[in-house]
C-alpha cells in the first residue's frame, strides 16, 4: 500500500528555491547562448555587406574610366624608363569622344579612318559603340600566334576544330589532319576558316574558352576595354563585342609584325598539309578581300596592304584594312554592320578616299 508522507515547509522552501535557481541558471545559460550564436551570423552580415560595397565601387570605377568614356581615350597610362608616366594614347590616334564625326553619306551601322602615321582620326561613325565583328576577331588570334607562338609549329587539329553553325567560313580542315602553323595562318586569314581558329586555340591554350580568355587579357592590355572574345572565330555570341576603335588598335598591333602584312596581303594561297590518314591535302585559298580580287576598285592615291573580313547575320558585312597613301602615310579603316558586301564596300571606298581627298 502507497503511502503519502508529508514535507515540512521548511523542505518545501529548499526543493522550491533550487527548482527556481536552477531555472535562473537555465535562462541565463541560453541568453549567454543567443547572444554568441548571434555574433557569428552579424559578422558574417557585416563582411557580405562590405563585399558588396567594395564590388560595386570597383565596378563603378571601371565604368567610370572606362576608355569610351575618356576624353579623347587618353586617361590609361604605362610606365616608362625614365620613371614618368606618358599619357597611354601618347602614340595612338586621338579619337572624338563623341564617337561621331564627318561621317556624312555612311550608311554602316559604324565606321573610321585613322591616319596612323599621323596620329589622327580622319572620320568615323559610331567607333566607340560595342558591335559584333564577326570573323575580323580573327585579327587577335592572328595577333597572339605572331607574338607568343611559333609559325613553325606543326599543330595536330583536334574533334574542336569542328564547325556545325550552317554557313560558316571554313579552310577545311578535320580531327587529326596535321598542318604547319604558318599554313594554318593562311588558313585563318584568306578563306577565314574558323576550323583554323578552334585549331590554333586548342593547340595554344589547350581549349577554346581558355583561348578566348587569352585573347581578352591581351586586349586590355591594349587598351582595347570595350571589347570581350568568348571564341577565336567570330560566331555569334552575345557577349562577344568590340568597338571600331578597339579594332584599330588591335589592328595595328598585329601591323607591326611582317608575317601578318604578308598573309593579309596575298590574294591566293595554295594550303598544303597532312590528313589523319597520312596523305597530301592540297587547298586552294583565296581572300575576301574584294579590293585584293579586283571586285572592288580602289580609290586613286592609295594601295591596300590587306585586312580582313567577317560576315554573320548579327553582324552584318564588316571589313578592317590597312592603306597606304602619297608620302608613306598609313591608314587602318573600319567598318561594321553594314547591309550587305556591295554597301560595305561602297562605305569603305567613301571613308579611305578622305584620305586622298
Amino acid at each position: 500500500m502507497e503511502r503519502t508522507v508529508p514535507m515540512s515547509e521548511a523542505a518545501y522552501n529548499s526543493r522550491t528555491r533550487r527548482r527556481t535557481d536552477g531555472q535562473r541558471r537555465r535562462r541565463r545559460r541560453r541568453r549567454r547562448f543567443r547572444a554568441g550564436g548571434l555574433l557569428p551570423i552579424v559578422l558574417v552580415i557585416l563582411l557580405a555587406c562590405l563585399g558588396l560595397h567594395l564590388r560595386a565601387a570597383h565596378q563603378f570605377e571601371k565604368e567610370r574610366y572606362h576608355i569610351s568614356d575618356r576624353e579623347n581615350a587618353l586617361a590609361l597610362s604605362v610606365p616608362s624608363g625614365n620613371g614618368r608616366l606618358p599619357a597611354f594614347a601618347e602614340d595612338l590616334c586621338v579619337a572624338d569622344p563623341s564617337g561621331t564625326f564627318s561621317d556624312d553619306g555612311l550608311e554602316c551601322g559604324a565606321a573610321g579612318l585613322f591616319n596612323d602615321t599621323g596620329r589622327t582620326a580622319v572620320c568615323g561613325r559610331n567607333i566607340f559603340q560595342r558591335m559584333h565583328p564577326a570573323s575580323i576577331t580573327k585579327v587577335m588570334t592572328a595577333l597572339l600566334v605572331l607574338e607568343e607562338g611559333n609559325m613553325d609549329d606543326v599543330v595536330t587539329v583536334t574533334d574542336a576544330s569542328v564547325i556545325t553553325e550552317p554557313g560558316a567560313s571554313l579552310c577545311g580542315v578535320a580531327p587529326g589532319d596535321r598542318i604547319n602553323m604558318r599554313e594554318l595562318m593562311y588558313g585563318l586569314l584568306l578563306p577565314s576558316g574558323n576550323d583554323a581558329a578552334n585549331a590554333i586555340a586548342v593547340h595554344m591554350d589547350g581549349s577554346v574558352e581558355a583561348f578566348a580568355e587569352h585573347m581578352n587579357r591581351r586586349a586590355w592590355e591594349l587598351g582595347a576595354t570595350g571589347t570581350h572574345f568568348t571564341n577565336p572565330s567570330g560566331l555569334t555570341d552575345d557577349a562577344h563585342y568590340t568597338t571600331v576603335y578597339d579594332l584599330y588598335l588591335i589592328f595595328r598591333e598585329a601591323m607591326k609584325h611582317p608575317e601578318f602584312r604578308e598573309i593579309i596581303a596575298t590574294p591566293e594561297h595554295d594550303g598544303l598539309f597532312t590528313s589523319s590518314g597520312g596523305l597530301p591535302i592540297l587547298k586552294k585559298w583565296e581572300n575576301s578581300n574584294w579590293y585584293l580580287a579586283g571586285k572592288a576598285e580602289v580609290p586613286a592615291g592609295l594601295t591596300v596592304l590587306g585586312g580582313k573580313t567577317g560576315t554573320t547575320k548579327a553582324a552584318g558585312s564588316c571589313l578592317i584594312m590597312g592603306e597606304q597613301g602619297t608620302g608613306e602615310q598609313e591608314y587602318i579603316s573600319v567598318v561594321l554592320n553594314a547591309s550587305g558586301r556591295e554597301k560595305l564596300y561602297r562605305d569603305m571606298t567613301n571613308i579611305i578616299s578622305k584620305a586622298v581627298n
